[in-house]
């Protein structure tokens, strides 16, 4: 059994080899020992005084349980550990200390074996709740190691504890895993940069960091974030800012990726050549590591305001992050590749432009399903045909692969040319059911599976006569005397899809000045674990509820009708019988800095004279000079902006050339800090949405105009 702490008879004397300072060593020094168990300290015996030198000697951890009652002697470095704990713990039992963290396993037992036994105790890792604030408990990870302390005649008489705590290198151990699991959900170069720099940003508790990866054709593109910097979660979800420069950029992270090694700035100006504002100027320490792709090229950095040393474990979790992001930048940019070759083919069977008409307002919606990143069978069309009426068609073609675009386009051309020969819907339709059938043939298969609406609008007669091979039934929005819209599903018979030997029937319905039809594709109504009449119904709802019966807004109100993700293409068609004729103005805005502003001026000038009220002209001249900016910073090439006046709302569109297919913010001259855009427009605006084109994509609004 363990002895009480040993005494020897001496003169009164400091504790030899014991720092004479403050803290938690002068408040040892100080202690009334001589109240407890343990006797004053300058009688202890000379071996247990050697351990308390070595305790209040050293800056790791430390900690002394002497005697029976296992009283509690430390230093400062373990006085932080604990926190508020310090003073009050020195001289009493470690059991009162630590309360019921003592009694926890691991803990108090540890101790106490080894007091009972003197078998030493090594734990490489521990978790441990410290309180380092009253009622506060901190899940921390130490390596610790407990060993006996005997006195002069081998007596066991205490414990000594080292303690190291490794819970910010286990912490960023933990947040690797997590950084990887978040990189494997990213699609697009605009995902990988996203996660990457929230990660870096935080592990790191860096004041500023950036990505940057090569163009392809000799220049780089590069993001970056700073401490503090707003960001919602619409910004989260949309593309960052992308900065461009030339092959030979001087940016750190390019040149980490020109060299191919990383470089590290303990305390200088390591931006000063390239700094573009203040966040910049103030970055002191900086690391540039490259990205370790094969494909890819590209750099991190993350940098801090002050000094800073960048120990061998930030180096090694730097490279570790670097390898991580390299290789989701290579998936990435293999992903965007086959993405827009998919999407380009698609769209190239889609026409790009639909037919303007003075009565009658066309627009047209289409969204891949699957993963975006295949062609898929949904096709849409509008046209004119001798006789002056409307022909208009969707339909799905089974598949989402480059064959069943392929057929697409083969059905399309064929009913455009089988219309405008005979534009009646049944006989159009059994011609496209002979073709589909050889089709089959030709390529011994029974799995060609094609379902078509097709419609012809008389606007002279406001009617529309359909007909329909398997196809869900077009739904008409109505305004009744009373103000109320209503949406109804057009009675045609289904039949069966095409190759099967189908007998299309035909409809003719009523199709007034200010009714609004709509054809769409399974897709915007079918849902998994969701039966289709409630998928009808809910359509129905939401085009009966839009602010107005503008095809456009009824397209997006219309793929964002049903709740839920879909595997399936979407697509959608709408056309309006206008109460009125609309009038219509466009203008072309080269790539320069100076568009928006002529925008602005062509805009007002054009709304001013179509006498539209002046809180309707301002708020558009606002958000077409935000959207145009958008379009000049991110596609970089030039835009359209197209405008269509109706008595009953003005419809506003920016398009652009370029391959993105999203919209994004920017800084305009009138709303300096980034993220407001968004929400500007959704305040102004009474519906608005992003339409992907044939080549980039288009952005609008609406706003309703006062009655009156």
């Amino acid at each position: 059994m363990p002895g009480t702490v040993g005494r020897v008879p001496t003169p009164p004397a400091p504790v030899s080899g014991a720092p004479s300072g403050t803290g938690a060593a002068a408040r040892v020094l100080g202690h009334p020992w001589a109240a407890t168990e343990l006797g004053p300290l300058p009688t202890w015996d000379p071996a247990v005084r050697a351990a308390t030198d070595l305790v209040l000697a050293s800056p790791v951890p430390m900690a002394l349980t002497l005697g029976d009652e296992l009283l509690l002697l430390y230093n400062d470095a373990y006085a932080e550990l604990i926190g508020d704990k310090h003073p009050a713990a020195l001289g009493r039992p470690a059991a009162e200390v630590f309360g019921e963290v003592w009694s926890m396993p691991g803990v108090g037992d540890v101790i106490e074996h080894a007091y009972r036994t003197g078998e030493p105790f090594l734990e490489k890792e521990a978790t441990l709740p410290i309180h380092r604030r009253a009622d506060v408990a901190e899940q921390s990870v130490f390596t610790r190691g407990s060993c006996a302390v005997r006195d002069s005649a081998g007596r066991v008489v205490g414990v000594l504890t080292v303690a190291a705590e490794i819970t910010q290198v286990t912490r960023q151990l933990q947040s690797l895993g997590d950084f990887a699991a978040a990189l494997a959900g990213t699609l697009t170069l605009d995902d990988v940069a996203r996660v990457a720099l929230r990660y870096a940003l935080t592990v790191f508790d860096a004041d500023r960091v950036s990505f940057a990866v090569d163009e392809g054709g000799g220049g780089w593109r590069m993001v970056r974030r700073v401490r503090g910097e707003l960001m919602d979660e619409a910004d989260e979800r949309l593309p960052p800012l992308w900065r461009r420069g030339p092959a030979d950029w001087p940016a750190p992270a390019v040149e980490a990726a020109r060299r191919g090694g990383a470089s590290y700035v303990d305390d200088g100006e390591p931006l000063r050549g390239i700094a573009v504002d203040r966040h910049d100027q103030k970055v002191r320490a900086l690391a540039a590591v490259p990205l370790r792709a094969a494909a890819v090229r590209g750099g991190i950095t993350v940098g801090h305001h002050d000094p800073h040393s960048w120990s061998a474990a930030d180096r090694a979790l730097l490279a570790a992050s670097a390898e991580l992001i390299g290789q989701a930048a290579e998936r990435a940019r293999r992903f965007e590749t086959q993405h827009g070759t998919a999407q380009l083919l698609q769209r190239s069977m889609l026409p790009e432009h639909l037919p303007d008409l003075p009565r009658l307002r066309i627009a047209a919606r289409y969204d891949p399903g699957v993963d975006g990143n295949a062609a898929g069978g949904d096709f849409y069309d509008a046209f004119q045909l001798p006789t002056g009426e409307l022909g208009i068609v969707l339909g799905d073609v089974a598949g989402h692969d480059v064959q069943a675009a392929a057929r697409m386009g083969q059905v399309r051309a064929a009913l455009r040319a089988l219309a405008l020969n005979d534009p009646r819907p049944d006989q159009v339709l059994a011609g496209l059911d002979r073709l589909v059938t050889s089709l089959g043939a030709e390529g011994a298969t029974h799995e060609l599976f094609v379902t078509v609406v097709f419609g012809v609008i008389d606007a002279d007669r406001s009617q529309v006569t359909l007909a329909s091979a398997g196809h869900p039934a077009p739904l008409v929005r109505r305004c009744a005397p009373d103000g109320q819209a209503r949406a109804t599903y057009v009675d045609v018979p289904a039949g069966a899809p095409l190759g099967l030997g189908s007998r299309p029937v035909t409809r003719t319905v009523p199709f007034h000045p200010g009714d609004t039809l709509l054809l769409f594709s399974d897709g915007v109504v079918e849902r998994r674990q969701q039966g289709l009449d409630r998928g009808l119904a809910t359509l129905a709802e939401a085009v009966a509820g839009a602010h107005s019966g503008d095809p456009r807004a009824l397209c997006a109100a219309a793929t964002a009708a049903v709740p839920g993700a879909t595997e399936d293409d979407v697509a959608v068609l709408a056309v309006e019988h206008a109460l009125r004729p609309s009038r219509s103005a466009s203008m072309e805005v080269p790539a320069e800095p100076t568009a928006p502003s002529r925008v602005r001026h062509w805009l007002t000038g054009q709304l001013t004279e179509w006498q539209v009220p002046e809180t309707v002209v301002g708020a558009a001249v606002l958000c077409t000079s935000e959207l145009t900016t958008n379009a000049l910073l991110h596609a970089g090439t030039a835009a359209r902006v197209e405008i269509d006046l109706s008595p009953e709302r003005l419809l506003v569109s920016v398009a652009d050339s370029g391959t993105r297919g999203t919209v994004t913010r920017a800084r305009t001259d009138t709303l300096s800090s980034r993220g407001r855009g968004l929400g500007l427009i959704e305040d102004l605006t009474d519906a608005w949405g992003t339409d992907p084109t044939v080549r980039g994509s288009t952005v609008w609004f609406e706003i309703l105009l006062p009655a009156g």
